[in-house]
């Protein structure tokens, strides 16, 4: 098959191209063009076909949904901040850029064409009070702009005449050293937090998977790790950042917030799909042998990473802030 990724030099992207490419479809990319980006192209050279564009340029959609069989929809604003401070700009690029597919696909592509969508189980709000795990048919509850857009965009998806599935991903982190401007969003989780961990090549396997799958289409389907990877997030911390050292309790959000995010009942898509083989001590082995010959200078350069990484977290300065404070009191 032939399978346009938007937003396919991402996290998830990466990792699906990577089992399209294995399973021997052929790929196209539509991506910002960015220093990052080039980067990412550069491990697919000659084997990818490449449109830098903008998905809320409907010229750039046009031309790269044309001739594909299935359109992996995958561009959004993942700065979860961004959006809240700028909703009109994120709406923008999220809902007016799955828009432009829709249209495109519509225009462009014969009867029966396929769109995968993915959405996230942040639409469900905060469910941290409710017994786990989540089902798709739980109410939606978006609390934030980045979940309100993914629900605005399902129920589109949903209502635009192509075959279609829509994937709730969970907890899925990157295993490439990439943007460290989000470094803030590891620390934006309570260490008592549940998280369904999912690995982004199980990710990318599930949505290969579903393009040969006779069940997949017309369903909302959970994509998660399974029960062996619903952990707190504390455990994530301790084995995927562990190399780097003890991180101190005050650096993560306070427990009792409540991002939405949550264990899930991935049981049907595991069914249809079959994508569930790596555990989140395979992730740090792979996040680690990513870094390349600098992991070996880890013992040497952790202390000075930590330290970088603390300055990221906005609440670490509240707490560096309240201990001097209370220092100040004692010494009274």
């Amino acid at each position: 098959m032939k399978v346009l990724l938007t937003g396919g030099f991402g996290n998830i992207g990466y990792e699906t191209v990577k089992q399209l490419l294995e399973k021997g479809h052929g790929v196209r990319c539509l991506d910002l063009d960015t220093k990052a980006n080039r980067r990412t192209a550069r491990d697919f050279k000659g084997r990818v076909e490449t449109f830098w564009g903008d998905v809320t340029n409907r010229e750039d959609v046009e031309a790269a949904v044309k001739g594909q069989d299935v359109v992996v929809h995958l561009a959004f604003v993942l700065d979860v901040m961004w959006s809240e401070f700028y909703p009109k700009e994120a709406r923008k690029i999220n809902v007016g850029g799955t828009t432009n597919v829709i249209e495109a696909m519509k225009a462009r592509l014969p009867q029966g064409q396929r769109l995968i969508f993915i959405s996230s189980v942040g639409v469900y709000g905060k469910t941290q009070h409710l017994r786990p795990p989540l089902k798709v048919s739980d109410p939606v509850n978006p609390s934030i702009v980045y979940a309100q857009h993914k629900i605005e965009c399902e129920e589109m998806v949903k209502n635009s005449g192509l075959e279609w599935s829509i994937f709730r991903l969970t907890f899925a982190p990157t295993i490439r050293p990439s943007n460290l401007d989000m470094v803030y969003v590891l620390f934006g989780l309570p260490l008592d937090h549940r998280i369904d961990f999912v690995d982004p090549r199980d990710v990318g396997l599930a949505i290969a998977n579903s393009l040969t799958s006779g069940e997949a289409w017309h369903k909302t389907l959970l994509i998660g790790g399974g029960p062996r990877n619903q952990i707190l997030y504390s455990e994530f911390v301790k084995v995927a950042l562990g190399y780097l050292g003890q991180f101190p309790e005050g650096a993560f959000a306070p427990s009792g917030t409540s991002p939405p995010i949550d264990w899930v009942d991935s049981s049907e898509s595991q069914r249809i799909l079959s994508y569930q083989n790596f555990t989140l001590r395979d992730f740090a082995k792979a996040q680690q042998a990513a870094l390349g010959p600098g992991r070996y200078l880890i013992p040497l350069v952790a202390p000075l990473v930590r330290r970088w990484m603390l300055q990221q977290s906005p609440f670490y300065r509240y707490y560096k802030r309240g201990k001097r404070q209370q220092e100040s009191h004692r010494a009274r």
